[in-house]
């Protein structure tokens, strides 16, 4: 086995940049010429022994292992980098500008790292699909111009073009990986036409292609190819959904095809709805789909698209195999909760369930044992950082930097790491940064959330209807004994502005007489006729007994109370407005319970739903009805 590379990632922030070692220090690698400005993108190579980065001024290559500068390559206005599969050539991405006299602006650029010539250019408009694609050798390069596929010879880049072929409508072309390569390529519908996938092999070109398939609803696609290159599966797409059920188009079917052309089918996914993420195993014998309106279905599919096995329904849209293929990570991000259920492929049990909020970004280590998980600016411009865990569930490493824009593993070949065991291995400690960001973690509110209240119920108590036990009688259904509404805010009530949500005070219950039928007596503008007839005592007494009684919140009054209160108060005028007796207006407040209670069940019957307060209200009725009865009421 090679030497082994040690675990490394990479990050880019607006005011930071660098390379971070691996476990079990996680500590800053000393040594790289890190950028005077923010950096636009940072690379590494597929077998991860170079990494470079893009500024405004040019391109720096750099050894991974040690970050010894190998290469600084004056380029202004770069956008972006590719490294080719064995990091021998580099591509870079300028901004298109118009030149003098109509010249056309080769933006699209290959360097020799070694030696840093440039080997060839041309002319890319478009940043998407701009890097050109090689083949695991090397051997072949090709690039899609118009619809034309253009074929060239690395080792032989002045000889320009070596081969090529034009497909009327073609829109896409994915390479595949393996030693026999072959080029996949999307046909979109078009005026009526349907849209189609061709395969050719790359060695023949100007061959019929080896296998095709057409479709409809197919505007766009994704195109995966597995490992070895046998196999692809293709996802067609349109851009709008003429059901309009998704906002994001309609998914026009999931394909699975054979480079060979022995093979091809589509996959039956039994939950309408859009296929959210599809991954291959690296075995390159079988796949995963997350499918269907959310909760959305995951299942487990082998290269002939059969059924292997059913994850359930869950509020998920990401599914990853770890580089060994021993374990699965099923996630969901973005507007999802971030939950990450980990599965060992080989007993189909979840081993573990990581709570991973708000990340944008999450990637599997080379070893398969970590998952990088970061939350990325401007997808989210608060909690930016990058969390590493461990496949059994712990946090082992955390580094929270502002305005972070980029983060990703150091790639390894699979034969340059330790295989993964047999038995899944235990978590390492976690680093002194999990203990600094537990100690400084925002604490959760451990006090439940309590029933919503209206401002104007704030601060009084429940209805007693719903709050009594069985062997307690009926009561009040507001603290003074009669129906109390909450003013409107700003106004005021007993001399004070009332504040919404701010606790009340029982209202002030007056006595018949008295000030009433002084108001009444001002509002009809006259004086009374027995005014002066009333002698100076009377007066005297009237003027200094209690206009307000206070009661209880309850509504009843002790005896004491209730004395001091019969020997101040003056005996209703003959003839005057008297209250109702305690005994009437109980069997009064009863009564509209019963009624209530009447209309509640008659909406039952008509089928309509209540709510638990309302059921618990018709509860009461007998309870109601035996309190008439005790009154000597028949209800």
């Amino acid at each position: 086995m090679a030497s082994q590379p040690s675990q490394q990632y990479a990050f880019r922030a607006q005011k930071a940049f660098g390379l971070v070692g691996g476990t079990p220090n996680y500590d800053s690698i000393d040594g790289l010429l890190a950028p005077e400005v923010p950096a636009r993108t940072f690379h590494y190579s597929s077998d991860g022994r170079l990494f470079a980065y893009a500024i405004p001024t040019g391109v720096r290559i750099f050894q991974a292992e040690g970050a010894q500068l190998v290469q600084d390559l004056q380029l202004p206005n770069v956008a972006d980098i590719s490294f080719s599969p064995r990091g021998t050539y580099l591509s870079i991405w300028e901004r298109p500008q118009k030149l003098e006299e109509g010249a056309q602006h080769k933006n699209l650029r290959v360097f020799s790292v070694s030696t840093g010539e440039e080997l060839i250019a041309f002319s890319q408009k478009s940043q998407d699909g701009w890097e050109l694609q090689y083949t695991i050798s090397e051997s072949h390069a090709i690039r899609l111009v118009g619809q034309e596929i253009q074929v060239f010879r690395p080792a032989e880049w002045s000889k320009g073009v070596v081969d090529k072929l034009k497909v009327e409508g073609a829109t896409s072309i994915t390479l595949s990986p393996g030693l026999n390569p072959s080029v996949a390529v999307f046909l979109a519908e078009k005026k009526g036409q349907p849209a189609s996938v061709k395969i050719y092999s790359l060695t023949s070109l100007a061959a019929a292609p080896t296998c095709q398939k057409t479709f409809f609803k197919a505007q766009r696609s994704q195109i995966k190819w597995n490992t070895l290159g046998t196999q692809v599966l293709i996802l067609t797409q349109t851009d709008v959904d003429q059901a309009n059920k998704s906002y994001y188009g309609e998914t026009g079917g999931l394909y699975l095809l054979s480079a060979a052309g022995n093979f091809d089918c589509r996959v039956t996914l039994d939950k309408e709805g859009p296929v959210h993420d599809f991954g291959w195993s690296p075995n390159s014998k079988e796949f995963g789909v997350i499918y269907g309106f959310m909760p959305a279905k995951t299942m487990l599919f082998d290269q002939r698209a059969r059924t292997l096995h059913d994850f359930g329904t869950a509020f998920c849209n990401f599914i990853a195999f770890n580089p060994q293929g021993r374990l699965l990570a099923i996630a969901g991000f973005g507007n999802l909760a971030g939950k990450v259920d980990i599965y060992d492929r080989r007993t189909l049990t979840k081993v573990t369930t990581i709570d991973a909020s708000n990340t944008s970004h999450c990637e599997w280590s080379p070893d398969g044992r970590f998952l990088l998980t970061a939350t990325l600016s401007p997808r989210l411009r608060v909690d930016n950082g990058i969390k590493i865990w461990h496949c059994t569930g712990p946090l082992v490493h955390v580094q929270l930097t502002d305005e972070l824009y980029q983060a990703s593993w150091r790639p390894a070949p699979i034969d340059a790491v330790p295989p993964f065991p047999q038995n899944i291995p235990q978590a390492p400690a976690p680093s002194s940064s999990v203990l600094e960001h537990v100690a400084v973690a925002k604490p959760t509110p451990t006090k439940p959330p309590g029933t919503y209240r209206p401002p104007g119920a704030r601060g009084l108590e429940a209805s007693s209807v719903y709050k009594r036990d069985d062997d307690t009688p009926s009561g009040q259904s507001t603290p003074n004994g009669r129906y109390s509404r909450s003013p409107a805010p700003g106004r005021f009530q007993n001399g004070r502005k009332h504040v919404p949500g701010a606790p009340t005070s029982p209202s002030p219950v007056r006595q018949p007489g008295g000030d009433q039928d002084k108001r009444g007596r001002k509002r009809k503008g006259g004086k009374d006729k027995e005014g002066p007839k009333k002698d100076g005592a009377a007066a005297a007494e009237g003027n200094a007994r209690p206009s307000v009684i206070d009661i209880p919140a309850n509504g009843n009054l002790d005896a004491e109370a209730a004395a001091a209160a019969g020997s101040t108060s003056v005996p209703p005028t003959p003839g005057g407005e008297t209250g109702l007796d305690p005994i009437a207006k109980k069997v009064r407040n009863l009564s509209k319970k019963l009624k209530a209670i009447e209309e509640l069940k008659e909406k039952q019957n008509k089928g309509e739903r209540l709510e638990t307060t309302q059921l618990k209200k018709i509860d009461t009725e007998a309870e109601i009805r035996k309190e008439l009865a005790g009154l000597g009421i028949s209800s």
